[in-house]
C-alpha cells in the first residue's frame, strides 16, 4: 500500500475511489467503508484509497475531549493495508486545515488533488469547517461528477460498531467483546523500558511497555506478543517472533504506591535476554482477573504462577 502525506502528493491516484475518516481502530465499520471503496474502484477501473487525518481533529479543536487512541498512525496504516487498499493519504490536521470549508475540501482536495471518481463515507460523516453532513456533501460532489457512497451503521450481535463503543468495552476489561468489533484482538505497540526489576526478583521477569495506544482496564490478561520485526508505513509487520504471555495492566498495588498505570508482560519461552529499547506488540486475548493487593510478596508470587498457568492453558486452547 502506498502512503502519501497529503492529497497534493497523491496525483497518481486520479480516478480513485476514496474512503474518508479517522479510522481509529480500523474496526468492522471502517472495513465496510474500505470494502465499498474497493468495489467502486474495481467498477471504475481505478485504485482504492483512504484519506485520514493526523493528528486526530479533536486533538487540535478540543484537546480536553480527546479520546484514548486505539491505533496510532503506524498501526492504523498497517491495518488499512491488510484491508486490501492500494493507497492511504494522510492529511496533516492543524488549525489552518480546520478552517477549510466543505466546498474547498471537495474542490481542492478530492477533485483537484486526488481526482476522485467516487467518495465513500459513514452515515455520520461531516466535512469542513461548517461540519457539512452527507446530504450537503452529495450535491457538492455531484457538481464535479463524483459519486458518493454512504455506509450505514454496522452492527455485531446487536451492538453498533464504533470506536467509542470499543473504548467502553476496553475500559470494562471486556477484551473478547472488543475483539468482536475490531475483527481482531486489541493490541498495543510500544518500546520496552526499564522497570524496577521486581518481576525478575519474583522469578517472573517482565518487559515494561511504554505505549501511545489505549490500554484496557486494570487487571491481568492472557496475551499474544510479537517481538522485533520490521515496520514500514503501510506494510505488515515482518519477521517478528510470536510468543504467548501474561500481562499486568495497572499500578502494581502490592509493590508500588505512586499510582502511575503501566503494562508489564511476562513472556513465555523467552530466553531472558534484555529487551530494553526493543519494540513489541501485545494483543489482549482474555482478562484473567482484576488487579489487587496481596498481603506478601510470596502470596503475589504464587498468584503470578497461577496466572501464568491459566494464560498458557487458555492460549494453548486457541483463544
Amino acid at each position: 500500500m502506498r502512503v502519501y502525506r497529503s492529497p497534493a502528493e497523491a496525483g497518481a491516484l486520479r480516478g480513485c475511489a476514496v474512503a474518508i475518516g479517522n479510522f481509529d481502530g480500523v474496526h468492522l465499520g471502517h472495513r465496510a467503508l474500505f470494502e465499498l471503496a474497493r468495489a467502486k474502484a474495481a467498477a471504475a477501473g481505478g485504485p482504492a484509497a483512504a484519506l485520514t487525518f493526523d493528528p486526530h481533529p479533536v486533538r487540535v479543536l478540543r484537546p480536553g475531549l480527546l479520546p484514548p487512541c486505539l491505533t496510532p498512525l503506524p498501526r492504523k496504516l498497517e491495518l488499512m493495508a491488510a484491508c486490501g487498499l492500494d493507497a492511504a493519504v494522510v492529511q496533516r490536521f492543524d488549525r489552518g486545515y480546520a478552517a477549510t470549508t466543505a466546498e474547498e475540501f471537495v474542490e481542492r482536495d478530492l477533485v483537484g488533488a486526488l481526482g476522485a471518481a467516487e467518495v465513500v463515507v459513514g452515515h455520520d460523516f461531516t466535512a469542513g469547517h461548517g461540519r457539512t453532513r452527507v446530504d450537503g456533501l452529495r450535491p457538492l460532489l455531484a457538481g464535479h461528477g463524483v459519486g458518493l457512497g454512504v455506509v450505514e451503521p454496522v452492527t455485531s450481535d446487536g451492538l453498533v460498531v464504533s470506536s467509542t463503543k470499543i473504548r467502553e468495552l476496553l475500559l470494562e476489561g471486556n477484551v473478547p467483546a472488543a475483539a468482536e468489533l475490531l475483527a481482531r484482538p486489541h493490541d498495543v505497540d510500544g518500546v520496552v523500558v526499564r522497570g524496577d526489576g521486581r518481576g525478575r526478583a519474583l522469578g517472573f521477569p517482565t518487559a515494561n511497555l511504554s505505549t501511545e495506544a489505549m490500554l484496557p482496564a486494570g487487571g491481568v490478561y492472557a496475551v499474544r506478543v510479537l517481538l522485533g520485526g520490521r515496520r514500514e508505513p503501510g506494510t505488515p509487520l515482518a519477521g517478528a517472533r510470536a510468543l504467548g504471555g501474561v500481562c499486568n495492566v495497572g499500578v502494581k498495588p502490592t509493590v508500588r504506591d505512586d499510582g502511575a498505570p503501566l503494562a508489564e508482560v511476562h513472556l513465555f519461552g523467552h530466553g531472558g535476554e534484555e529487551l530494553y529499547g526493543e519494540r513489541i506488540r501485545v494483543a489482549f486475548v482474555a482478562r484473567l482477573r482484576e488487579e489487587r493487593r496481596f498481603p506478601s510478596l510470596d502470596a503475589l508470587r504464587d498468584q503470578i504462577s497461577r496466572d501464568a498457568e491459566a494464560a498458557r492453558a487458555l492460549l494453548a486452547g486457541g483463544a
